[in-house]
């Protein structure tokens, strides 16, 4: 956006929003890469509600993907993988680095994953790829998850809770508790 941009409406300082990007005002989106894998097909495939800074955010939405994020966001440098739903809540802080997947990406099972790579490959002419698990993430108001963490698909993280760095969850975490480590574990409260 240039100089004379109206700040009152959410923007994106690298160029246009895609067609099925929705952003509430005083809303800021910069990167020039934050799109680069944004391939939602569904309407809206991403929300954004006012007075959020997505800083350097990478949204990686894959076709039938979708993400609803509140107001009063501010994440920076956060990876959001989505192939079915990611919902954020209000007040929520990613710290750089921090991943966010609803998804395994490719099957589980060694053969149906060998069967996978090949669709993939030029070698797979089109074939379909094999399913894998998606399950939505929920991370509901007012929730601090910290820089490098990992929230894995199917995880709800209830209001007020505080995710520490590096840790990895792989389970619902309550509202209000402060969890840590690999698998993540509740130690306390926010």
């Amino acid at each position: 956006m240039s100089g004379g941009a109206d700040l009152r409406a959410g923007y994106w300082t690298s160029g246009h929003l895609p067609p099925n990007v929705r952003v509430g005002p005083n809303t800021v989106i910069t990167g020039s890469l934050t799109f680069k894998r944004f391939f939602s097909q569904a309407e809206p495939g991403l929300t954004i509600g006012a007075h959020c800074t997505m800083d350097s955010v990478l949204f990686n939405i894959g076709k039938e993907g979708r993400a609803v994020i509140g107001d009063y966001c501010y994440f920076k440098e956060a990876v959001l993988l989505s192939e079915l739903e990611l919902r954020i809540g209000n007040y929520v802080v990613i710290g750089w680095r921090a991943t966010i997947a609803d998804a395994d990406f490719h099957p589980i099972e060694p053969t149906a994953r060998l069967v996978d790579t090949i669709a993939l490959s030029p070698a797979g002419r089109g074939r379909p790829r094999e399913p894998f698990a998606r399950r939505p993430v929920i991370i509901e108001d007012d929730v601090w998850i910290g820089p490098n963490a990992t929230i894995l698909k199917g995880v709800r993280i209830g209001a007020g809770a505080f995710v520490e760095p590096g840790a990895v969850v792989v389970k619902d975490v309550p509202a209000g508790a402060r969890v840590f480590g690999n698998p993540a574990q509740v130690v306390g409260d926010a």
